[in-house]
């Protein structure tokens, strides 16, 4: 009985062990099927989205949510994720995506004139998802107030009508494109251009659409790159207020490329609008100098500057702001480049010729069009450059940016890499030598800002100084003591060792290696000559908004130095 009972209990022992193995094994392995079954399913389900926004004629994105309250165009259910279309605005749930591409058709960004070189093409409605306080053109009451698919907008002139109000003759009426006709290029201008350059006929301005007389065409040049992810989000808000023709990823196309667009266009009216850093812009007007060179002078457009970069003191002097971060809308941003002013913009050779005897490199040539300099902040340039060409993932916040070029700055005080910069090099001002006194950096200006939103030539505006423009084609050269003074500097403490105004700047570098930078572009540089001199003009835009308490003493003071020089003379 002692055996019979100790077996019995031995085998109950054996069989709860693998029970318990048993559901062990099933809760880790259990969860990993299901998790590689869920995986297997999601990569199937993004292939064959991915699928079905390469084949369709919409520039569909998907989203995990929404911004706003959404319905599907073609169920009508409410949906918190979803695809959106980034020319038409069109959004639909996941299941209806093949059903969205054979109900509706997007933007034509191309289509046959009916005839005559003022045609008129209907409005395109979309049912749905109309934005928030919207009116309806007919009645004058809020759109889309309703918790459902209603009200419609339409594409072109982002008009937007009551369900009730809604009548067959909106359907067949003639669109005019809204408040932004006059930078709208239309889908048969573009037909009709074709047609005329087939025919060698270039007189564009007689096929200028809607009989407008101030027809402006704007092209939206945007580095995703640039900022804080804002390219892409911008990318899609003017692909829906414009023609997504006039509107280019400069990820995805050059400069030179997209601005043939010009040359379809009527001479002297393009204007471009840049989405990027300073950088992005210099890259456009080296481009836009590629059309001189090509004979297409007629065709060249104005720049505007929305600025996403990190220092943006191009787009500040220009007064566009020191930074964008989607606080302002971008309807507000076509008006400002609708309303804003044609000035020059001096464009600077610098040539860099090594020193040798037996050197036979060329000489390295940059364009300028913000400064040049050598000395600490060149340094700081130089350290976050390679910082950034390391980890690039961490740079795409401004906040950062600023940060590391104030950790390098503060670095550099410590260190003064750059000092006794005086005995180095020698500098000379339209042939004359200048006399430097101990230094550690010398900077030469073409605009007024520099670091960041400084405006260095001036200092803390306690002293008479001579005026400086972005147009006189004149040079501001200054001296600084080292990082500190910088500092100091930027926050009004203290002035710059101005040097002089010049047409032509030349620097000798006479010994050691030293750091450079031309608009932000930095390198370490051994002996050499540096030469500056003129090189062309940009047409640029200049927007005239609400004037800074720094710009309004420093015009303040510049027009005192006005009177005092006209009572002297």
């Amino acid at each position: 009985m002692e055996g019979t009972e100790s077996r019995s209990g031995t085998s109950s022992s054996v069989v709860a062990d693998w029970s318990l193995v048993f559901w062990t094994l099933c809760s880790v392995i259990l969860p990993v099927l299901i998790t590689l079954w869920c995986s297997f399913q999601r990569s199937r389900r993004q292939v064959l989205i991915r699928d079905i926004f390469r084949k369709s004629k919409h520039d569909w994105h998907y989203t995990d949510l929404f911004g706003q309250p959404s319905y599907c165009c073609v169920c009508a259910q409410h949906i918190l994720q979803g695809a959106f279309c980034n020319c038409c605005g069109l959004r639909v749930s996941e299941g209806c995506l093949k059903k969205a591409d054979q109900l509706f058709l997007c933007k034509e960004i191309m289509m046959r004139s009916n005839g005559g070189a003022h045609s008129s093409m209907p409005h395109h409605w979309i049912r749905g998802n109309v934005p928030l306080c919207s009116c309806c053109m007919i009645c004058k009451q809020q759109c889309g107030t309703q918790p459902k698919l209603c009200d419609y907008r339409c594409v072109w002139c982002q008009y937007t009508v009551h369900d009730e109000c809604m009548m067959d003759c909106l359907k067949t009426e003639e669109c005019t494109f809204g408040e932004f006709r006059d930078l709208i290029i239309p889908p048969y201008y573009l037909s009709t251009i074709n047609q005329m350059r087939k025919d060698k006929r270039t007189n564009y301005e007689k096929v200028v659409p809607y009989c407008r007389k101030h027809w402006m065409p704007v092209i939206i040049l945007a580095n995703t790159r640039s900022g804080n992810n804002m390219g892409e989000t911008l990318l899609g808000e003017f692909k829906i207020l414009l023609n997504p023709v006039q509107v280019f990823d400069l990820s995805k196309t050059a400069p030179a490329k997209a601005l043939q667009l010009c040359t379809l266009l009527p001479c002297n009216a393009v204007r471009v609008l840049v989405c990027g850093g300073d950088g992005t812009v210099g890259w456009v007007l080296d481009a836009i100098d590629e059309m001189k060179i090509k004979g297409q002078e007629r065709y060249i457009p104005q720049v505007a500057i929305l600025p996403l970069g990190t220092g943006n003191d191009l787009s500040n002097t220009l007064g566009w702001g020191a930074g964008y971060a989607g606080e302002v809308p971008v309807e507000q941003i076509l008006r400002n480049v609708m309303e804003a002013d044609g000035i020059k913009l001096d464009r600077w050779k610098v040539q860099v010729t090594n020193k040798g005897y037996y050197n036979l490199r060329k000489p390295k040539v940059f364009t300028m069009n913000n400064y040049f300099s050598i000395g600490p902040d060149a340094l700081m340039a130089l350290n976050f450059h390679a910082h950034r060409e390391k980890t690039p993932s961490l740079f795409s916040s401004r906040i950062i940016n600023k940060a590391v070029y104030f950790f390098y700055g503060t670095k550099d005080c410590l260190v003064q890499e750059c000092k006794d910069l005086n005995k180095k090099v020698e500098l000379e001002l339209d042939g004359e030598r200048i006399e430097l006194p101990n230094l550690e950096g010398i900077i030469v200006l073409n605009i007024g800002y520099w670091g960041g939103g400084c405006r260095l030539w001036e200092g803390m505006g306690d002293e008479p100084y001579p005026l400086a423009r972005h147009d006189d084609g004149l040079l501001e050269v200054v001296g600084v003591h080292g990082s500190f003074h910088c500092a100091q500097i930027q926050v009004k403490l203290a002035n710059p060792v101005r040097l002089g105004q010049a047409h032509t700047v030349r620097l000798i570098l006479k010994s050691s290696k030293m750091p450079m930078q031309v608009d932000g572009e930095p390198w370490a540089q051994g002996p050499c000559t540096v030469t500056i001199t003129h090189k062309t003009h940009a047409l640029m835009l200049y927007h005239s908004g609400e004037q800074t308490d720094d710009e309004a003493s420093s015009m303040s003071e510049q027009d005192h130095l006005r009177e005092q020089t006209d009572e002297d003379v």
